[in-house]
Parts: structure tokens; sequence; C-alpha cells
């Protein structure tokens, strides 16, 4: 059995990977960048140890650094959560070679299923169907480009390491193309490192369907059912449930018979997810991605199935067979579950960052909710923006989506401004009541629910928090600040006010990734002058009329902050 874990992540996975540790009797430790020195998943550890400045390409993705963490407090294994390195091969190759246990699938099984390439063909290969697309060996523009000649509008560019959503983008029509192209390419290269692309017929209004499995090194291999996952914006999960209210059960035995079918072709190990396209007007379904982890919905299928997926994580990467033989696992009641993302619904989804200033949590039977945040917390520019999950239980489908909007009702959140509001509706909202909402049902109907969003309660705030401090092992040193450090600017920026004139200002802090402008330059209405990143996402500043370029006061790679001015025009 795994005696010390490194938990190689943070907020709301790391805290659940701590409780299952305890049950097991594993001693956890956890990693923090200097921006998450007080945050709860390294107060909840029995140890912790810094890794790194804030900027996660020099913390969480530093392999170095966290192998290096391992090492130092004599852990045995790692549990990379999900996102940041953990469908990384060469992670999982590191932790190999230094003669530590990863928790997930060996290296060459995450290499094979992270190519969405390489997945394709071997899943053509072992009979699982498969969205029709085009892979070109030609990776510039231009090749890429004849791709989609080939393949036809409407398709999706995608990002071969891809994932979650990032570095891919949908193209309709010929005028989006050359756009799209640079923008996967930058999202994927930023998030992956890996800026390869392949090509894939758009599908109409498909259900997103996915099959949890779980296979043993001896052998065995198990699916735990289904989880419906259509309600996305942007290619991103927002609210997931299980079992999927859109498939029957003939439907239902196919596509986890083909999940199994797919994990065995790949030789997978521990927990993993099978990602289907689900056409209902014909039947069919597509597989569209292998997940080499576990999954952010997971809880789900913990509540629905009854097995603690985590602890099945540990004692698999321990070398134990399956805990459940596959006819013992029978699903029961319906559970849903909702992402609370620190982000503005009204202003097109901007992340935000700050002090979460009061924090309070609903209580109620049948109710589940994961967080990564308490009164005090800061969240940080540096990383995605999810703050807690909120999952409801209930015997119905009905019940359980009224259980979620009662509990989403008392959730809250002070200080900073998140969804929760909007989650609450698009439970009201016709089509998810009906169960019948595809993938592109929450991008159509995004402003009617923004409009229709219930009021949330009012919370008041909390006193401001004591100086803190830490000790830093990697210094040998006493650090302290008033809060957790935050982006600063390169260099100061000025505010306009010229009558006249336009400005362009970042909206929160955010680093610059591209600057399209040059003074001189005309441009119109709407038009893309800067792209920011912050929080894991692009943001593109548009211009808001016809006009000159005056100035621009920021470069590529700058970290800027709020109400910064970018671009300045006449």
């Amino acid at each position: 059995m795994i005696k010390r874990l490194l938990i190689a992540n943070r907020g709301e996975i790391a805290v659940r990977i701590i409780a299952a540790c305890r049950e097991l009797g594993i001693r956890s430790v956890a990693v923090y960048s200097e921006a998450d020195a007080t945050a709860p998943h390294v107060t909840a550890s029995d140890e912790a140890i810094c890794i790194g400045p804030p900027p996660a390409r020099e913390s969480y993705l530093s392999i170095p650094a966290l192998v290096r963490a391992a090492q130092t407090r004599n852990a045995d294994a790692i549990h990379p959560g999900y996102g940041f390195l953990s469908e990384n091969a060469a992670f999982a190759a590191a932790c190999e070679s230094a003669g530590i246990v990863f928790v997930g699938p060996p290296a060459e099984v995450i290499a094979r299923m992270g190519s969405k390439v390489a997945a394709r063909k071997l899943m053509q290969e072992a009979g699982v169907p498969v969205v029709p697309g085009d892979t070109p060996d030609d990776q510039s523009d231009e090749g890429v480009r004849r791709a989609i000649d080939r393949v036809g509008f409407p398709v999706l560019v995608k990002a071969s390491a891809g994932g979650g959503g990032k570095g891919m983008r949908r193209i309709t029509d010929p005028s989006g193309v050359a756009d799209a192209i640079q923008a996967a390419r930058r999202e994927a290269t930023g998030a992956f490192g890996d800026g390869t692309l392949y090509v894939e017929k758009l599908i109409e209004r498909p259900h997103h369907v996915e099959v949890q499995v779980m296979a043993d090194a001896h052998g065995g291999v198990v699916h735990v059912f289904e989880r419906e996952c259509s309600v996305q914006r942007r290619h991103q999960k927002v609210i997931e449930e299980s079992p999927s209210p859109a498939i029957d059960s003939s439907l239902r035995s196919r596509i986890t018979e083909a999940a199994v079918r797919a994990a065995r072709a790949a030789a997978y190990r521990n927990a993993g997810t099978v990602e289907f396209l689900v056409d209902l007007s014909s039947g069919d379904f597509y597989f569209l991605e292998m997940n080499t982890r576990l999954q952010v919905e997971h809880p789900v299928t913990e509540l629905t199935a009854g097995v603690d997926l985590v602890r099945a994580q540990l004692l698999l990467a321990s070398g134990e067979r399956l805990p459940w033989r596959q006819d013992a696992i029978a699903p029961r009641g319906h559970a849903i579950e909702a992402r609370v993302y620190a982000e503005d619904p009204a202003q097109g989804f901007i992340p935000q960052a700050g002090r979460i200033a009061a924090y309070r949590e609903p209580k109620m039977p049948g109710l589940r909710i994961d967080s990564g945040v308490t009164a005090g917390s800061e969240v940080p520019v540096f990383y995605d923006p999810l703050l807690a999950k909120v999952i409801a239980w209930a015997e119905t489908r009905d019940l359980a989506i009224g259980r979620l909007a009662a509990a989403l009702g008392q959730f809250a959140i002070e200080g900073i401004t998140t969804n929760i509001a909007f989650l609450r509706g698009i439970l009201e909202h016709p089509a998810f009541r009906a169960g019948t909402m595809d993938t592109g049902f929450l991008d159509r109907e995004v402003a009617s629910i923004i409009g229709a969003a219930p009021p949330l309660p009012d919370l008041p705030a909390l006193p401001a928090l004591p100086a803190l401090s830490w000790w830093d092992p990697w210094s040998g040193q006493t650090r302290g600040r008033t809060a957790p450090p935050s982006a600063k600017p390169s260099q100061s920026r000025k505010r306009v006010s010229v009558e006249g004139a336009q400005s362009v200002a970042a909206p929160m802090p955010a680093t610059v990734v591209k600057v399209l402008v040059k003074p001189g330059d005309r441009v119109a209405k709407g038009d893309t002058v800067i792209v920011l990143e912050a929080m894991k996402m692009e943001l593109p500043l548009r211009a808001a009329g016809d006009a000159t370029v005056k100035a621009v006061h920021c470069r590529e790679g700058e970290l800027v902050q709020p109400d910064a001015v970018l671009v300045e025009m006449d």
C-alpha cells in the first residue's frame, strides 16, 4: 500500500484526494505555489511544500520541482489530480524513472491516448466508431486549412494534446479559418506545450455522453456507467449528471461496451473516461477522446454507483485488483453536479480574481460540496477559476434538480463575482428540465438564461484578515505578507480621459499573448486589437468603434492589471 502520497495539484481536487488518504491511512503531502500558501488544501494536508512562484509553469507545471518535492518528503507515490500535468506522459515517465508510483495509467498509455490522432487510429482498429476527420502531416496554417477543405464545413479544429475545450475552435465558413487556426494553436501550445492540430467534422446538436472506466494491472476492466455532459459553454462543461436522460437501456449497453473495448485496446490501467458524441436522430455514437485521469465530474458517478473512485485509484496504484465486479455495480437514483466558477456571466464570463470576503455553503440531505476555498481565500489570476462543485443526489432526476436548485439558492459567496445565479437559471430552463439539451444548448440560450437568473442571498462581509506568514522549505526562511502575492505589471499604466478618444483597457489581471495593432493602424468596430490570457482562458479585446491607433502601452508576454489602458485610439 502507498504510504506517503504527494498531491501534484491544488484546489478542490487536492482536498478531495487528501480525504481519501485519511481513510486509507496514507500520509498526504500537499504542494503549493507562493500564491497558494494559505489555501485550504495546504492546511488540510499532513505536510506541505512550496514548489515555486505563482505562474503555473514555474510551479504546478514544473516536473523537476514536483519530483524533487516528492523525493524531499520521501513520498512513494504522486497523484496528479486533473488539469495541470495529469495527462502529461513526460510527468508519468519522470515519476517512474524516479521510482515513484504515478497514480494513473503508464506513460506510454497516456501518450497513446493523449494524442487525439493516435487515439482515433487505435479506436478504429478496435471497432469503436470515430467522428470523421483529418490529421494533416503538414502542420503549417496552410496545411491545416487544406485539411479543413477536405473535411468540409462546419468543422472543429482541435489540439491533438488537448482536453477541456482548450485549443479548440468551431469554424462554419472560410472567413474564420485563419484566426481560428492561430488561436487554437496558440492556446494549445500555452496549455499543453504542443501546438499540433487536427480537424474533425462538426456534428450538429449531439449529446456529449462519457463513460467512466476502471482497470487494474491484472487484466480487469469495468465501466461505472455514463455521465451526461452536454451542458457546456465553449466546450467547457458546466453541469453534469448521471445517468444520462438522453439515452435508453439499449444505447447505454452499446456505449458502455464500446468504452470497455476502448480501455482494453489501450491496455489501460487506473481511472479513465471514454467520451462520446451521441446523435439521437440516428442512434449513432462516436468516440471523441479518452481522458487518462480522474474527471472533475466524478462525484456524480460516486453518488449513483455508491463507489469511491479516488480510493479505488489509490488501491489500483498499489497493485491491487479492482474492488468491484461488473455485475456488482448498479446505479441508484440520480445525481447532478454544478461547477461554481469565479466569473461574471453578465460581462462575457470574464474570470474573476480577488479575495473571498465571506463564504457560506448550503446544508441539506443528499447534498455534497467539493470546495477548494473558504472565507478569506485569495482567488489568484494564475489558475483555473473553479471554486467548488455542488452535487445533489435524489431518487429521481426531477427531485435532484430541485435539490440542486435549492442548494445553489443558499450558497453565498461574497467579495468576488461567481456564476451561481447563472447555474440556477440553467436548472430552470425548460430544455434542461426536459433533458433535451445538446452541446450547443448553452451557447444558444446564454442570453436568456442570464436575463432570467434569480437573485442570490446577501451575506455580510468578514473583517480583514491579519498578516500571513509561512515557512518556505525551499529558501529556509519565514516569509510573510498581508495577502498572497498577485500579478504585478512590469511598468506603470496611465488612464485615458481625452474627449473624443477611445481606449482599450484590461478587464482583470492578465497576460498579453498577442498585440495585433501598432500606432497608425486603422481599426473598425469589433476588430480584435489585443488578446489576453487569464485563468487559463483567452480574452480578445475589441475596438468599440472605427478609429486610428494612437499608442500601444503593452507588449506580448507582459502581465497587466485591471483598468490598465493597453491601446489608445483617436
